[in-house]
């Protein structure tokens, strides 16, 4: 069911990893050390993936080899969204790419999430699906599209200061190629030529009622590849294996990039999801759950009635 994980989502960025308590990141790069170690030991062919940064930093990144972190993972991720946080332009991003390229040249670069929203116009978002596939589609082994479905207004963006950023806050609302009523967007279609070629990123919240349309949808578009989130926080909820296995169950078809991310409250520094943990191997430990439940180890069977 997973071709690749990663772990955490975007740890250089304080919305989804607090720097006040880990100002070095020191305690990321131990997190994914003793995860990337836990996960190899439970499947050696998985691929392992460095959380998705944003901003796109070769600072960041060569201090993550100076931690030790690049040493336990094949695939740096970068994620972008020029025409709606970042202060650079769309047709910068050959450049952004080279840029980790040119500190990583012994891994795989990804583009794990990209985007341009519907905020100000649903033409500009158009224009950005067709850019963005332009200039990636061929120069990364894989792009994911941020994202299929519209986030509900009534469920809030997982940032730590929401309304306070402004319209930056707002703009988290208008990322899906379809609206919160269903309707589909004219980005849609600008995006079912790619389809094949330029995967979806899409979060699904505990029991989310729109994981069965979002199948119907990425499989009517043809999409082969997806990226989405198995959250440490939620598996102590109750019945959270249940829902685990249904949505992965779901997803079964696609060839699936699994995010690893959130802390529990209660084991976290502080208790935030977006706290490191108090003891990062208890995150490893159920990295490694996870990966034997959904992505486990295959061995060849020996051939009945050979003999050496």
């Amino acid at each position: 069911m997973i071709e690749a994980v990663m772990l955490w989502n975007e740890p250089n960025n304080k919305s989804h990893w607090n720097p006040e308590l880990d100002p070095d990141w020191s305690i990321y790069a131990d997190t994914v050390i003793r995860a990337g170690r836990a996960i190899r030991f439970a499947n050696p062919t998985l691929t392992r993936v460095l959380g998705g940064m944003s901003p796109i930093d070769p600072h960041w990144t060569n201090r993550m080899r100076a931690h030790g972190a690049l040493d336990e993972v094949e695939v740096v991720a970068v994620h972008g969204f020029p025409l709606d946080w970042n202060l650079w332009p769309i047709h910068a991003w050959p450049d952004k790419i080279a840029e980790i390229e040119a500190v990583v040249p012994d891994k795989q670069i990804w583009a794990t999430e990209v985007g341009v929203g519907s905020f100000g116009a649903e033409e500009v978002q158009v224009f950005g699906v067709q850019k963005t596939a332009e200039l990636l589609i061929g120069r990364v082994p894989n792009v994911y599209w941020y994202s299929l479905f519209d986030l509900p207004h009534s469920w809030g963006a997982e940032t730590r200061h929401r309304e306070a950023e402004g319209s930056s806050y707002y703009r988290h609302f208008y990322m899906g190629l379809i609206r919160e009523d269903g309707s589909p967007k004219p980005g849609l279609e600008a995006y079912r030529p790619f389809a094949d070629r330029m995967g979806l990123m899409q979060w699904f919240h505990f029991h989310d009622p729109r994981l069965d349309d979002a199948v119907r949808w990425m499989s009517e578009l043809g999409v082969r590849k997806l990226r989405t989130g198995l959250s440490w926080a939620d598996s102590f909820r109750p019945g959270a294996l249940d829902w685990f296995d249904r949505q992965m169950e779901a997803l079964a078809k696609f060839d699936t990039l699994v995010t690893f991310c959130f802390t529990p409250e209660h084991l976290g520094v502080e208790p935030h999801h977006t706290s490191p943990a108090r003891e990062p191997q208890a995150f490893a430990d159920w990295c490694q759950q996870m990966v034997e439940r959904y992505a486990p180890a295959t061995t060849t069977p020996p051939l009945v009635g050979v003999t050496a």
